[in-house]
């Protein structure tokens, strides 16, 4: 039984406080566990362990070590917890709590949630039944992992890597440097 909760908020800029303060309750609740949320540009979790972003290597990590996963509806963040073999718990951003611009998460999730590749939750009530059945039943051991398709492999590799330059300090590239370096002429 691994002791590891990852909550993935993803990197929009709208805030998601709803989905932090859950993540903090459920750390109160589950004092023996270690709750890892990665919030973006939300506020950091006050009990929970909080990174506002971390390396898609780290993420994938994490996935790999964890009991339970808890993802906000980006099909992205779903397919990597899907492919660790977890049936995640889902909280779509909505609109109506300023979380996002439209309900496109809400109608995602609703249709991943019918055909059964994620658990959508919009309640804390909800949230943590369902995180307290994920982690009696240890949904890891009772579905796989999808298996890889080199396709999908490749484009996420890129993902990455184009996300982890947009949060790592860069060093301006050649031809920038020597125009920066034109007004010292």
């Amino acid at each position: 039984m691994n002791d590891v909760i990852v909550v993935l908020l993803g990197t929009d800029h709208h805030p998601f406080d709803r989905l932090v303060d859950w993540a903090d309750e459920a750390a109160r609740r589950h004092p023996e566990r270690r709750i890892v949320v990665q919030h973006g540009e939300t506020r950091a979790p006050t009990v929970a362990e909080g990174h506002a972003y971390l390396p898609h290597a780290t993420i994938m990590q994490l996935l790999a070590e964890a009991g339970a996963a808890v993802c906000h509806g980006g099909p992205g963040t779903i397919m990597d917890a899907r492919g660790h073999g977890h049936l995640p718990i889902c909280v779509p951003r909505d609109p109506a709590y300023g979380e996002h611009v439209d309900a496109h998460q809400q109608r995602f999730a609703a249709l991943a949630d019918g055909v059964g590749v994620l658990r959508v939750v919009d309640t804390a009530e909800a949230f943590y039944a369902a995180l307290d059945q994920t982690l009696a039943a240890s949904h890891k051991s009772q579905h796989r992992a999808l298996p890889p398709n080199p396709a999908t492999e490749a484009a996420r590799a890129r993902l990455a890597r184009a996300l982890d330059e947009l949060v790592e300090p860069r060093q301006p590239r050649r031809r920038e440097r020597a125009l920066l370096n034109l007004g010292d002429v």
